[in-house]
């Protein structure tokens, strides 16, 4: 048995999944820092003796990598190396019971609202006052910004409403006490992410709010661009296009999942949708805000799919031309509507549709990218890499998106700066620029 040490508890907490968990651990940070406990996140050398892994469970890949974790540090545990091990996250809140059972070495198991019972466990108090207060792990210019918890939509895929609940938006005022306070910690680009933006104020107002809170948003001193992910489209309120054409620290950039476009897919994933309102809502897009940067992401391999449904959808990706688009293979997730269907798509197909879709995205990537060549774009550079400077257009979100890179043998960047780069090359997802004038 190992002696207790007397150093001072460190809690290393190590993030698994999307941004919303991102933020997830920055909060639980921020809480953990605000008791007096020191706190890290995801060290790699002095891990800390105090371990909490927030899980993701979305979909099988994602389960498996999380579980892997808590394995490699419940065995950590059992040979000493640590001396504790807390989970929390989605996977803990869809499997607790069978987690507790098969991996009794772990401390305790968490959902994802019990972040006060979490803190409770680590020696810690919720602060109620604690408004915006958040440890960032992103790199100082950009941070995430949850503006709703939950979703209360019925698509027959998805596990989120069973780890996540019933959808609830934060207050704007809120927000905005947290917009400002990231604002003044150098963070000049605010991700909005929610499980749906669509469905913002709903709750709170009474009526579609997105377009209400970002009017507060660009007003916040420092602030430069604002982005949107994950908007549902049934529903989506046409007056964000507006403000978005209107306002300039409002990127013109959307990333809407669409899923999929054949009419029966389409029914069957209770998407609440068809091929027809879909297709017109995107030239909608195109039509109030001409230039904008359209992400999307696809489901391929769900039951039922045949040829003719994914050519359906092949043909579809060809014409829309998304300037960005990621493809997933369906995952048969227990407890889920579509569970109750036959998973009678192969793996072999499913991953070869996937990677169809993907060669196509890859040549409409690169012919976007081609056009761009001799054009000037306002860049946020984010990092150094190697002999690069890599920054982004306001078309491109960090980690999913196109990166430009700048030669650093031949210039000198500051992270976190804005600047005019003129394209000299292009990639499938890459561009290279040069600055167009140097600050």
């Amino acid at each position: 048995m190992r002696t207790k040490s007397l150093k001072k508890n460190k809690i290393n907490v190590v993030t698994l999944g999307c941004s919303k968990n991102v933020y997830d651990s920055e909060v639980l940070m921020g809480q953990l820092k605000a008791n007096g406990k020191e706190v890290t996140h995801e060290a790699t050398n002095d891990e800390g003796n105090i371990i909490v892994i927030n899980t993701c469970g979305f979909i099988d890949n994602a389960k498996e990598e999380s579980v892997n974790m808590i394995l490699e540090y419940a065995d950590k545990k059992e040979q000493g190396l640590v001396d504790k091990v807390f989970v929390t996250g989605c996977l803990s809140e869809r499997y607790k019971p069978d987690l507790e059972k098969e991996i009794p070495n772990v401390d305790q198991f968490f959902g994802t609202t019990e972040l006060p019972l979490l803190l409770k466990a680590l020696g810690a108090d919720y602060k109620h006052e604690l408004i915006g207060e958040r440890l960032t792990t992103t790199p100082k210019n950009y941070a995430y910004l949850k503006i709703s918890e939950g979703c209360d939509r019925p698509c027959s895929f998805c596990a989120i409403p069973l780890m996540r609940g019933k959808h609830v938006s934060t207050p704007i005022e809120k927000l905005v006490i947290e917009a400002e306070k990231l604002a003044k910690n150098g963070v000049k680009e605010l991700i909005l992410i929610a499980q749906d933006l669509t469905y913002y104020g709903l709750d709170q107002y009474k009526k579609r709010n997105l377009a209400e809170l970002l009017e507060a948003l660009v007003k916040v001193e420092g602030i430069e661009w604002i982005r949107l992910h994950y908007a549902f489209p049934t529903g989506f309120p046409m007056d964000v296009l507006e403000l978005m054409k209107r306002e300039p620290k409002i990127c013109n950039y959307l990333d809407i999942p669409l899923q999929h476009i054949s009419d029966n897919i389409l029914k069957s994933m209770r998407r609440g949708t068809t091929y027809e309102k879909t297709t017109n809502l995107l030239k909608e897009f195109r039509k109030a805000v001409p230039g904008m940067a359209i992400r999307t992401t696809l489901i391929v391999g769900y039951p039922g799919e045949t040829e003719e449904d994914f050519e359906i959808l092949k043909n579809w990706v060809q014409e829309m031309r998304f300037e960005r688009l990621g493809c997933f293979t369906y995952s048969h997730e227990e407890n889920t509507h579509a569970y109750l269907l036959e998973d009678n798509v192969p793996e072999e197909v499913k991953r070869e549709r996937a990677n169809e879709i993907m060669d196509i995205q890859a040549q409409i990537s690169w012919e976007l990218n081609q056009e761009k060549i001799g054009q000037t774009f306002r860049c946020v550079i984010d990092r150094k890499e190697g002999q690069y400077f890599i920054g982004r257009t306001e078309f491109d979100s960090p980690d999913v998106d196109n990166e430009v890179l700048v030669d650093a043998s031949k210039f000198y960047l500051k992270t976190g700066d804005f600047i005019d780069l003129t394209i000299i090359d292009a990639t499938e997802f890459d561009l290279y620029a040069e600055p167009t004038t140097l600050n």
